[in-house]
């Protein structure tokens, strides 16, 4: 259930015993790991995506980069905007391991934004204290993020490496990509890297390391968010784009769908679901299908065991 860890700690309460809430949730998520396993691990669809450091990107990537791959676009062209309190931050601030990064910078938008203002889990911004709030993340070396759709994403986060539950599982699994990388991958410059180290530190996920006396790359596990290029004191690191192209979703149902086919579960989410049992949720699941490449097709076809939907497939095939 979406939410089900991170509302219960995105404001300061006093009707339930916060501590050791984030006591058992660090225990569930960070010591055990068949969940957080399941969460990440288990389908090729990813639930969520990085989204590049828009400040360190040249003039020749400003122009190519994709409107949805920005998390500025994702701020201006929302309706609404919510900001509530880093939940994996303040888990960790109760276990006393909180680093000193922005708590209140969690960042949601349109109708999730407007449910969880109403019911005083976040506050009400405009886009300009959005946009602020999201250079003060750049600022303190944190990667944004978010849904892994294209049309109208949910959520941003402004994740550390330390405290952050994708980050800190992409330190455990990181050649299994527990979150989807940007289309982009740092380059250094060797003949005018000073060696200082600085680019080491600030990549929250250990991607970079220095080796005979060289620093590297780690390009398989590499998210490409541009912390390191921010950090680089000597303008010897930058952004390139990545030569394979990353499939995002279209949007949350597309994703949903995707992800269930791809756990061999897509039957138990249109029939276990209530939310799928209406003409217009359901048409919209058979859109999402459609969309598939024909393997995927194949798989949710087997999966559902409809005749009905198979028809579709050969018919449009």
């Amino acid at each position: 259930m979406a939410g089900f860890f991170e509302f219960s700690m995105m404001r300061t309460r006093q009707d339930i015993n916060q501590k050791l809430l984030a006591e058992l949730y660090h225990q569930y998520l960070n010591v055990e790991e068949d969940f957080i396993k399941d969460l990440f691990l288990a389908s090729e669809t990813k639930l969520g995506r990085v989204y590049v450091n828009e400040e360190v990107l040249s003039k020749d990537n400003m122009v190519h980069i994709l409107d949805f791959e920005k998390a500025s676009h994702i701020i201006e062209s929302a309706e609404d905007i919510g900001i509530s309190t880093c939940y994996c931050r303040h888990k960790m601030h109760h276990l006393d391991q909180a680093c000193d990064a922005p708590l209140d910078i969690c960042m949601t938008f349109n109708n999730t934004a407007d449910s969880l203002i109403r019911h005083d889990h976040a506050r009400r911004v405009e886009t300009s204290e959005c946009l602020e709030l999201l250079h003060q993340a750049y600022e303190h070396g944190l990667v944004q993020c978010g849904e892994n759709v294209r049309e109208s994403p949910t959520f941003i986060c402004n994740c550390c490496g330390c405290c952050c539950e994708a980050l800190l599982a992409a330190k455990k699994f990181g050649n299994l990509h527990p979150v989807q990388t940007t289309h982009y991958l740092p380059q250094i410059n060797y003949q005018s890297c000073i060696d200082c180290g600085k680019c080491i530190e600030a990549c929250p996920i250990d991607a970079i390391s220095r080796n005979d006396e060289k620093v590297v790359i780690d390009h398989d596990i590499c998210l490409g968010c541009g912390v390191c290029v921010r950090s680089c004191p000597n303008s010897s690191l930058s952004l390139q784009r990545r030569k394979e192209e990353i499939i995002t979703p279209v949007n949350s149902v597309h994703r949903t769908v995707m992800m269930a086919i791809e756990r061999g579960k897509l039957q138990n989410l249109i029939f276990d679901n209530q939310a799928f049992g209406s003409h217009r949720a359901m048409a919209a699941v058979v859109s999402a299908i459609l969309k598939l490449p024909p393997i995927k097709q194949a798989m949710a076809s087997k999966q559902l065991k409809s005749r009905y939907l198979e028809k579709i497939i050969k018919k449009l095939a």
